[in-house]
């Protein structure tokens, strides 16, 4: 249970660090806000049209009478918008990942020169063209894995009971460990360490992951809050990451005040 707590301070540790490097926690802003824009733009169009595409989808029902017309339509109409939005949840960190990559690849970058002993951090050696590519491969694998799981959940939560209560929780869990995997992915890439070999690592120290992930992604359900605590939580994910492989970390103390160069 240990790992709960340490999983946890790497997420508090990402946030310190970028609070003390401003300039790269503006720059970690921006793909979070270019993916809100986006997201909430689909949102809207969805929120405008959205009836007229049930209409379109469910001409059975024309001839009914009212207010059944009006009800299922209206019932389908709400359902639609928030499959839309669970949609969002779901996968904003991934496309704000694939956004962002150069942001998020130079802060974690920059995070591993801060804290490693010798101030270097690994580079994959890969043009950007692959790791942009690799990035988005494994990014949809991730997504069908964590869809599968979403779907078992959804059928289980209609379990009298269980359904409302441990069904939650355990969604809860799995988001945070397919939210960490996907952060992490920006250090554990660069380091060479591919899709199966993330996710066996991530398995071996769940209750590590978990207690980074799953504080954060109940978090990510406040509107705005990811796109702040994006920046920091990839400077945390690549802190986890070191720890993981096992990888030498200097004290904090050690280089608190050392500037990180441009």
């Amino acid at each position: 249970m240990r790992d709960l707590g340490v999983g946890f301070g790497y997420l508090l540790k990402g946030q310190r660090w970028v609070g003390r490097h401003g300039r790269q926690f503006g720059f970690g802003l921006l793909p979070g806000l270019i993916t809100l824009v986006l997201y909430a733009a689909a949102l809207v169009a969805l929120a405008i049209w959205g009836e007229d595409f049930v209409a379109w989808a469910t001409p059975f029902a024309d001839d009914w009478s009212s207010p059944w017309l009006g009800l299922f339509r209206g019932f389908l109409t709400a359902v639609l918008f928030a499959l839309g939005l669970l949609l969002a949840v779901l996968t904003f960190t991934a496309v704000t990942l694939l956004v962002g990559q150069p942001f998020y690849e130079n802060l974690s970058e920059k995070v591993d020169a801060d804290v490693s002993p010798d101030g270097t951090a690994p580079e994959s050696g890969l043009p950007f063209w692959r790791e942009l590519w690799i990035s988005a491969r494994d990014s949809l694998r991730v997504l069908l894995r964590a869809g599968l799981w979403g779907v078992l959940l959804f059928a289980l939560g209609f379990l009298p009971f269980v359904g409302q209560t441990v069904v939650p929780v355990v969604g809860f869990f799995v988001t945070g460990f397919f939210l960490t995997e996907e952060l992490a992915a920006v250090a554990l890439q660069r380091r060479g360490v591919d899709l199966r070999a993330r996710l066996a690592l991530l398995r071996s120290r769940k209750t590590l992951v978990w207690g980074f992930g799953t504080p954060l992604g109940l978090a990510f359900l406040v509107p705005f809050v990811a796109v702040f605590l994006m920046p920091g939580a990839v400077a945390g994910a690549t802190l986890l990451a070191r720890d993981l492989l096992g990888e030498e970390t200097a004290a904090e103390d050690d280089r608190a005040d050392e500037p990180v160069s441009s």
